[in-house]
């Protein structure tokens, strides 16, 4: 045939039920093997493997070679025969429902026998002349490439194509700073903006909202086309001309190439935006400090007006802290562990996490209250404090009793969320004890107890009480007849207003220390808790039955005869 075969939706007006992705995907196969492809008599036999493992979606544009025959050999078509390939859009209806379903199974390069029964072909109507009605079709195809195409938005404001693979598999997220080339054009090819370079926050966006949206689906290197509808453009109002910028019409449609060049990682490292951290230069690996790793960092520190306050480990060895232990400040602490070996990064600390509201002397400047401070860091290299499973059973419970005094003498100086850090870390080293002898085991179990109780007593200070009745629940369960934990649960009860189970662990806590003052005062203050309560029900039922009073008075009535 000398024109392109026309691929119309064949049995596109049957009731032909939509097969999902997964559900037709046919696993491993090998060269001659078949099998089907779904519920609907679709089968696929293997003639030769593809490449990799990635299979076209629904909307790319594929490049396909074919030869189409009728079961008993007759050939109707074959672009091999015409020597071009044939390219369509897949899963648009744009050929039949058999191609649709069957060549998204394919890898690059990979050919492939299809046998399509009628209802995913041509159906009862055929395609005369060459195909008669109710005909099975055998499709020898090819798969030769396709171009990624992708709907963004998931309402065809945003259309992406892939002109160039990307490299790794990240793509920026919306605190990352981008650095991207683009051209933007109206539909008739009139250029309205270009740039060989420029750098933004994703969040923050450039030129138009669609340019944001984009690159967070893009890798390093990728390069896109994409097709803009005007509600992801410059919407009804369009854009004046300005410099060399050129005007936007309004509702204009654009299309803009998109090469996203590379971009600089930017984390929230303290989930709520006040300490950001930028990575000017990648780590080696994944490994990252912990608690207790000893740091050894070049840094220095900055105002907002560029004044040095700090420099350290430039001049002779580098400068070194230990994490977690206050030797600089919260934000840096956290930042310098959340790096890599060999990384470099500029980390903007806000107060909170910096000198708080009061003026600080460093060595090289003052530093105002309440001021916002920045460090370039590079980590050169780190010793990570033992972890449990690098310990033997001795040195799991020594590990164990430091940190427990650590945590003693950080609850005394009132610094109840460190402290708290503390007794769980002195927990999980002795939490599973099955190979600890009966001795250790036994040590083991009062370290538990302590750093429970103890945990139990920070979690209250920070109003924490839910957590606080789970860790005396834990101490119960090891002691029931633990004053203490009955005690401090107790008072996690009051305060989630559970008065009955307060009183419960009161109760037993004084049949087992009768004269202890502590709990007596915590029973006093739960008396008072339930007449308080007590006395408010009253109020706010009596208030409802006054309410219920004034518009229904109407003496209730019963039926005598019942």
């Amino acid at each position: 045939m000398e024109d392109d075969f026309d691929f119309p939706t064949g049995a596109g007006d049957m009731d032909i039920p939509e097969e999902e992705d997964d559900a037709i995907s046919p696993g491993p196969m090998k060269v001659g093997d078949e099998t089907e492809l779904g519920k609907n008599g679709l089968k696929k036999k293997l003639i030769k493997q593809g490449e990799g493992w990635e299979t076209p979606g629904s909307g790319d544009e594929v490049q396909v070679h074919y030869t189409g025959t009728l079961l008993d050999g007759t050939k109707f078509d074959s672009s091999r025969d015409r020597g071009t390939p044939f390219k369509f859009s897949l899963g648009q209806g744009q050929v039949i429902k058999g191609w649709d379903e069957g060549i998204k199974t394919m890898k690059k390069g990979e050919n492939a026998i299809f046998t399509i029964p009628p209802e995913l072909a041509y159906g009862e109507s055929g395609s005369p002349p060459t195909i008669p009605p109710n005909a099975t079709l055998q499709f020898d195809v090819e798969l030769l490439s396709w171009t990624s195409v992708k709907d963004i938005c998931k309402d065809g404001g945003v259309i992406k194509k892939i002109l160039t693979e990307g490299e790794k598999w990240e793509n920026p997220k919306d605190l990352d700073e981008v650095f991207v080339k683009y051209e933007a054009h109206l539909e008739d090819g009139t250029l309205v903006s270009k740039s060989e370079g420029v750098e933004f926050t994703v969040e923050d966006g450039y030129l138009c909202p669609a340019l944001a949206k984009a690159v967070k689906t893009m890798k390093k290197g990728e390069k896109v086309h994409l097709t803009v509808k005007p509600q992801y453009g410059f919407g009804e109002a369009g854009r004046p001309a300005a410099g060399d910028e050129g005007a936007v019409p309004p509702n204009a449609t654009l299309g803009i190439t998109l090469e996203l060049v590379s971009w600089k990682t930017v984390s929230d490292v303290t989930k709520d935006k006040k300490v950001l951290k930028k990575a000017l230069k990648e780590g080696e690996v994944y490994e990252r400090p912990n608690d207790g790793a000893v740091v050894q960092v070049k840094m220095v520190g900055k105002l907002h007006d560029g004044t040095i306050f700090t420099k350290k480990g430039h001049d002779n060895e580098p400068f070194e802290f230990k994490i977690d232990d206050e030797q600089v400040i919260d934000g840096l602490d956290r930042a310098v562990k959340s790096m890599k070996k060999g990384e470099v990064a500029l980390v903007t600390i806000q107060p909170e996490y910096a000198f708080g509201s009061f003026e600080s002397t460093q060595e090289l400047a003052i530093v105002p209250a309440n001021s916002t401070v920045y460090y370039e860091v590079e980590l050169v290299s780190f010793v990570k404090e033992k972890e449990s499973w690098d310990m033997n059973t001795q040195e799991k419970i020594e590990a164990a009793g430091k940190k427990k005094e650590e945590g003693n003498a950080l609850f005394k100086a009132a610094k109840y969320e460190r402290a708290s850090k503390r007794y769980e870390k002195a927990v999980r080293y002795i939490e599973y004890d099955s190979s600890f002898s009966d001795d250790e085991k036994q040590q083991a179990k009062v370290l538990k107890i302590t750093c429970n109780l103890n945990d139990a007593a920070c979690k209250l200070k920070l109003k924490k009480y839910k957590e606080a009745e789970k860790l005396c629940t834990k101490v119960l369960e090891l002691d029931s007849r633990n004053v203490k934990a009955l005690y401090r649960r107790a008072q996690a009860y009051i305060q989630l207003v559970d008065l009955d189970l307060a009183e419960l662990d009161i109760k037993k806590a004084l049949e087992i220390e009768p004269n202890n003052k502590d709990v007596k005062l915590e029973y006093k203050l739960l008396k008072e808790k339930v007449r308080e309560y007590n006395k408010r029900d009253a109020q706010f039922y009596g208030n409802i039955f006054v309410k219920m009073s004034k518009h229904d008075p109407v003496p209730m009535t019963i039926d005598s005869k019942a």
